[in-house]
């Protein structure tokens, strides 16, 4: 008895084989399909509920430093300097000595005009009793009315020789005043252009002693847009409301405060700009003039505007846009238009409303119209710029 398998029983085995194959196969297969397939999470996000808030508009320009107050120094009286009072770059007040110029010439013009006063006051006490003498006599009809005229134009000229002898001496004090040079206004005095020794003239051709510029507050002057200049005054009654914010453009790492002072009366058509003028506080004494600053200028009142962070908005192509959370928790796409920068923030002019849930954090791994896992979170940073502008 042979123990091979014939040929025709291997065929038959190894048929039945692949059949027992492919239905295993098919078996396994349709309970993989109609088992349900695994659905992944929805991805976590932040969301923040637009809600109004009161800011402050602004608007950043360039500007340069002058001076409030400015005063040159300079010489009424003719004679010779015998002292110079300050130091270069010295702090003086109102009214400080600065310069004396030799009062002696100016003392003996004092005196002459007093001695001057003294002989025209006799004179005229003299014409006085002449004229009462002249009045009594033609009462009695003992003179002629030409004596008393006489001595009426006589008392009247003396009375003038007083008022011009008074006049003389108020100049003589008023020119040995003069002698002594005090700081018209107070701040900072710079270097005696001339010093002791010099001999200097009055007149239009006076030289210039020194210069002292007011540095307690300066002027910041810049040039205002014209669609700025409507958006900033429209609604406003008072200018001068406007606050300021003042950097150097060197250092901007300290913000000077101020107000606007005035506007020009009228637009530079060459630049479509107008010029501005704001009053800032000097602080801490580091500014002076001609320095270049970066102005930033501020709305005279507040208004209603909603924020979101820069990071909550995407771009598409030239469009902006934000992904808001509906009550289904699923991302849509919103277009808006964003308004200007913010403390970190963006005013968003439209393309949401006050209440809805924008996603702030996880943009970029949400699509539009995907579900998500919204987390609330308030915007610290947005309610401390509402709070202190």
């Amino acid at each position: 008895m042979s123990s091979s398998i014939s040929p025709r029983k291997f065929l038959t085995y190894g048929a039945l084989a692949i059949l027992t194959g492919i239905a295993g196969f098919h078996y396994i297969t349709g309970v993989a399909a109609s088992a349900p397939a695994a659905v992944p999470p929805a991805p976590a996000v932040d969301v923040m509920v637009l809600a109004p808030q009161e800011i402050r508009t602004w608007a950043s320009f360039s500007g340069r430093l002058a001076p409030v107050e400015s005063a040159a120094i300079k010489p009424l009286v003719s004679g010779t300097i015998q002292q110079v009072l300050f130091t270069e770059g010295q702090q003086v007040k109102k009214g400080q000595p600065l310069f004396v110029i030799d009062p002696r010439p100016h003392q003996a013009s004092v005196q002459r005009a007093q001695a001057q006063l003294a002989t025209a006051q006799s004179r005229a006490k003299l014409a006085q009793d002449e004229l009462s003498r002249a009045q009594q006599l033609i009462a009695a009809k003992l003179v002629s009315q030409s004596i008393y005229d006489s001595a009426l134009s006589t008392h009247q000229v003396a009375q003038a020789d007083v008022k011009q002898a008074e006049a003389a001496l108020s100049q003589a004090k008023l020119d040995l005043e003069y002698a002594h040079i005090s700081a018209p206004i107070s701040g900072r005095v710079g270097r005696a252009e001339l010093t002791v020794g010099n001999v200097v003239e009055a007149g239009a051709n006076a030289p210039l002693l020194t210069q002292i510029v007011a540095n307690d507050k300066l002027y910041a002057e810049f040039n205002v847009d014209e669609a700025t200049y409507i958006q900033f005054v429209r609604n406003t009654k008072n200018t001068q409301l406007m606050p300021v914010e003042l950097t150097l453009a060197s250092d901007t790492s300290v913000v000077y405060q101020g107000n606007i002072s005035a506007f020009d009366n009228r637009l530079d058509t060459n630049s479509g700009t107008i010029r501005a003028r704001a009053i800032v506080d000097n602080n801490d004494g580091a500014l002076t003039a001609g320095m270049f600053a970066t102005v930033r200028l501020g709305s005279a009142e507040k208004i209603q505007a909603l924020l979101v962070p820069e990071r909550a908005i995407g771009t598409n192509q030239s469009k902006k846009f934000v992904l808001v959370v509906d009550e289904n928790n699923t991302a849509t796409y919103r277009e808006v238009t964003p308004g200007e920068h913010h403390q970190g923030q963006r005013v968003i002019l439209s393309g949401v409303a006050a209440g809805d849930k924008v996603i702030v954090n996880g943009l970029s791994h949400v699509r539009p119209n995907s579900t998500v896992n919204p987390s609330v979170t308030q915007a610290i940073d947005a309610t401390v710029v509402a709070a202190n502008h």
